[in-house]
Order: structure tokens, then sequence, then C-alpha cells
């Protein structure tokens, strides 16, 4: 089935990028990064930036443009069945480079699990102004880190 990513969410100077792989079939259904409840992402930032978690999205988007953040997928549209990154195909990239050109802002580039830093590898080149973290997935299907251990992890990184 095929599948696209969403616009990117931007502050006018981001000094991160946030980069996901794309989105799964419930975050695309309720047209939101990181919908589905099960998904660690938004408490994640809520807690790295002491700010009270809010289900609505306008907040949670408000919240990555107050503290010079950058959220995009590396892959524009692919076939997937399901929701899962290992069952990505025929993967177009959404243009990373021509966002980094306009934001020349960004220092940092963080994967949000592995699929979007090899997809990221596959498609773009390192730019030696910015550093590039991969970080555990916030997926509910990364059951290997604990939620307290995923925040201690992200915090050291964004911050």
């Amino acid at each position: 089935m095929y599948k696209e990513s969403f616009l990117p969410i931007i502050s006018k100077q981001p000094k991160v990028l946030i980069l996901g792989s794309l989105p799964g079939d419930l975050s695309l259904e309720v047209n939101q990064y990181y919908g589905h409840p099960r998904n660690r992402f938004w408490k994640i930032m809520f807690e790295i930036f002491n700010s009270k978690f809010s289900e609505d999205y306008q907040v949670r988007k408000q919240l990555i443009l107050r503290n010079n953040l950058a959220l995009w997928d590396v892959a524009h549209s692919a076939e997937r069945k399901g929701s899962m990154d290992v069952d990505m195909k025929n993967v177009a990239p959404n243009s990373i480079d021509e966002l980094l050109k306009e934001h020349s802002t960004i220092e940092k580039i963080i994967f949000n699990g592995k699929k979007s830093e090899q997809l990221f590898w596959k498609y773009f080149d390192e730019k030696s102004t910015i550093k590039y973290i991969s970080l555990p997935s916030t997926s509910p299907a990364n059951a290997r880190f604990s939620y307290e251990r995923l925040v201690e992890i992200w915090k050291n990184s964004i911050i």
C-alpha cells in the first residue's frame, strides 16, 4: 500500500532536526506525527522540555516550535503493508537537503530509530557542520527501552 509522510513541523530557527522514517498507519489515519497512543515520542518531548503533557496536537506542535526544533521523516513516500519499517519498499526521500539549506541554523540531526538513520545515509551525504545522533526508537515496537531510559537518552542528546 502506497503511503506518504507529512509536511515538516519547523520552527523559525531550528537547531535540531528530528527525523523518523515514515508515519505508521494510525498516525496517517489521525494525520499526526507519532499519533499512535503507545508511541512515547510526545510524552518524552513534554518531559524533556518541562511542559505539561497534552493530547492536543496543536499544543504538541507548539512544543516543537517553541523549542527550536524541526520534525520530519526521511521518506516522502513508500510502499508498506502495515506500519513496520522493515516492510518499506520503493522509498522516495523527502527534500532534506533543501530543508537544511533553507534552515542553516540546524546543528544536529537526531534519528528516531535505526530505520530513519539507514534511510538517511542511503539518500543523503554527511554535512560537516551537522552532528548526527541515532537514538532508540520511541515506537511501541521498541520494548527494549523503558520510558525512563528513553527520556534520559533523548534528553542528553536533544539539549
